[in-house]
């Protein structure tokens, strides 16, 4: 299947780093499927629904972030692209995504990024993140026990997650008052930009 040609949104939303991001959409585009990293039907659709559906989300960052499950570098890759200005810890427990990773990091040149080789459970740092990000690692009351304690006293959740996301709320309330998640929300971002908009579920975290 032949690549998605780029969205003009693209140049928009990445502004003068768009070189480094269409140095890695080529990459991925190039070697994902043979590594394992993304499936053959992903081609043809692999700037809007992958690279530009994490990327509208950029804003909403600040400070340090983890990534938790990065894959194949969806969404933290493409958001430390994005944002340069941001420290991002890709959390990833394959030993392959992490190579690929690390491989990314290198060859783009980010110098705001650590890819951590660990089970997002196995977390030893405590709550010190501003802002922990997932994007179709699991539902939501099972993503709780694996994001939350990762975040400090009124730092964020940033999920990516699909047209289910305000059923998972509902479906989750037990954990989000165990875990101390205030204010769980949905919202659609991209419209009018995107031909496929985000939904991003976020909280903030009070202790």
């Amino acid at each position: 299947m032949s690549v998605e040609s780029e969205p003009t949104a693209a140049e928009a939303i990445f502004g003068s780093r768009i070189t480094l991001a269409r140095q890695f959409t080529d990459a991925l585009a190039q070697q994902g499927e043979e590594r394992g990293l993304i499936g053959p039907l992903e081609l043809p659709r692999l700037w809007t629904r992958h690279v530009l559906n994490s990327a509208i989300i950029a804003p909403f960052f600040a400070g340090r972030v983890a990534d938790i499950g990065s894959g194949a570098g969806l969404p933290g890759l493409v958001l430390a692209i994005a944002r340069p200005d941001v420290e991002w810890i890709l959390v990833e427990p394959m030993e392959r995504r992490v190579q690929w990773l690390s491989e990314q990091v290198s060859e783009l040149g980010l110098d705001n990024v650590e890819v951590l080789r660990s089970r997002a459970e196995d977390w030893d740092r405590g709550p010190v993140m501003d802002a922990v990000t997932a994007r179709a690692v699991s539902a939501l009351r099972t993503l709780l026990p694996l994001t939350a304690p990762l975040v400090r006293d009124g730092g964020e959740l940033v999920l990516l997650k699909g047209a289910n996301a305000q059923n998972e709320i509902v479906a989750a309330q037990k954990q989000l008052r165990k875990f101390g998640v205030d204010d769980a929300r949905v919202d659609i971002v991209g419209e009018g930009v995107l031909s496929e908009p985000t939904r991003v579920l976020r909280g903030t975290i009070r202790r």
